[in-house]
């Protein structure tokens, strides 16, 4: 198998219009510019991304033109793609602050700097320069009927939910980014294929050619749920490398052959070596293991790697604390907190409901003792001692 027969296999679910038309492209030599874009609902990437990012970075090495996009502008709107209800609209400035790192956390996979490198482009662009008769122009390529023919429209509508005006736009003005950028192929998840087909009818009557669509297999858990931000399940590719690999060791054990196959770089045979093993074996903590290294590895170098495996030895396995990165000072005590407002504090609990959850389910430990309840943290008494909360975060208070 050469590099485009497994470009062609590898993490692609379909290829439109067919997987021969762009082979033939391919062999040809001719060098295509392509994207993916990234909605900055959040500031981090995850390792569901890395399916994509992998893709893209395999056509970088074959030559072709690879755009990194980021949705600045289609993130105001909110993508609506398998929502059963409207998500709440963000600011411009929030979505620049969610985007500030992506170059960089995308930089861990693909080459923004030399030969050949990735471009980076905003689709605020062009699209913030569009006036109501060019989005007018944009509606008349499509009917009322190809719109709402979506599912979660259709079960919107079925459970008498309110589907909003600019989320039932939404496939033109992403689709309009092929347009802007001219270019011959898009990349994305099989939860984008209708968004990316409104790209493909536009490219094609505006601009007269043909635009390729390739939709990526998605990183599912055990209950088929995306790994990723919509679920609230993401593991961010930028985590700390005990934190990232503590996080890939608490995944369900059948996850662990879908995110060699799809997120890491490993060959196909050693896929197939894998799947083989773990269909005999009833211990798959080998592969898991070797899987949360593979992945640190990738991501974050060879001593991230070894780091985060001799932490995850010694935390779950040896059920020892490691010394924490965060250390809390008697000031933090000056106005009296709970136990879950120190949380807030350390940075472990984003807010002091969380924190409140996180300790009534058992997940905060001090010094290997379950804490239950959320009373005073009194100074004196924590002095020198250490907090875990769930499986991979911790700090201590200063002697």
């Amino acid at each position: 198998m050469d590099k485009i027969d497994e470009l062609l296999i590898r993490r692609v679910d379909k290829i439109y219009p067919y997987k021969e038309a762009l082979e033939k492209v391919l062999r040809s030599g001719k060098k295509l510019r392509l994207y993916q874009g990234f909605d900055p609902s959040t500031p981090n990437l995850h390792i569901g991304h890395l399916v994509g990012l992998l893709t893209l970075k395999e056509f970088q090495q074959l030559g072709h033109e690879v755009i990194f996009l980021i949705g600045d502008f289609t993130g105001m709107i909110g993508d609506p793609s398998g929502k059963l209800q409207a998500r709440k609209a963000l600011t411009k400035k929030q979505v620049l602050v969610n985007a500030k790192t992506y170059r960089d956390q995308a930089s861990l996979i693909l080459n923004f700097k030399d030969n050949n490198a990735v471009k980076l482009k905003f689709n605020s662009e062009w699209n913030s320069k569009l006036g109501f008769a060019d989005v007018l122009k944009l509606a008349g390529h499509f009917t009322v009927q190809q719109l709402i023919e979506r599912d979660m429209f259709q079960k919107r509508l079925k459970n008498n939910e309110e589907i909003f005006l600019n989320e039932f736009l939404y496939p033109l003005m992403q689709g309009y980014d092929s347009v802007a950028m001219n270019v011959d192929m898009e990349i994305g998840g099989t939860d984008q294929m209708f968004n990316m087909m409104a790209g493909r009818k536009l490219v094609g009557e505006l601009l007269n050619k043909e635009k390729f669509v390739l939709t990526t297999k998605l990183l599912v858990d055990s209950q088929g749920k995306k790994i990723g931000k919509t679920e609230g399940n993401a593991i961010n590719i930028a985590n700390p490398p005990e934190v990232l690999f503590g996080q890939i060791m608490s995944l369900s054990d059948d996850c662990i052959l879908p995110c060699f196959e799809l997120a890491t770089q490993i060959s196909l045979d050693k896929v197939e070596e894998i799947k083989k093993s773990l269909k005999t074996s009833d211990n798959p903590m080998k592969w898991k293991k070797e899987l949360a290294f593979e992945l640190v590895h990738m991501l974050q170098g060879k001593t991230a790697a070894e780091k985060g495996k001799q932490n995850f030895e010694k935390v779950h396995q040896a059920n020892k604390y490691p010394k924490p990165r965060l250390i809390l000072s008697q000031s933090a005590f000056n106005s009296n907190p709970t136990i879950s407002q120190l949380m807030v504090t350390a940075g472990v609990a984003s807010s002091n409901s969380e924190a409140k959850r996180l300790i009534t389910s058992g997940s905060v430990e001090v010094n290997n003792k379950v804490i239950t309840k959320n009373e005073p943290a009194i100074y004196d008494y924590y002095k020198g001692k250490v907090f875990k909360v769930g499986k991979n975060r911790f700090f201590g208070i200063k002697k």
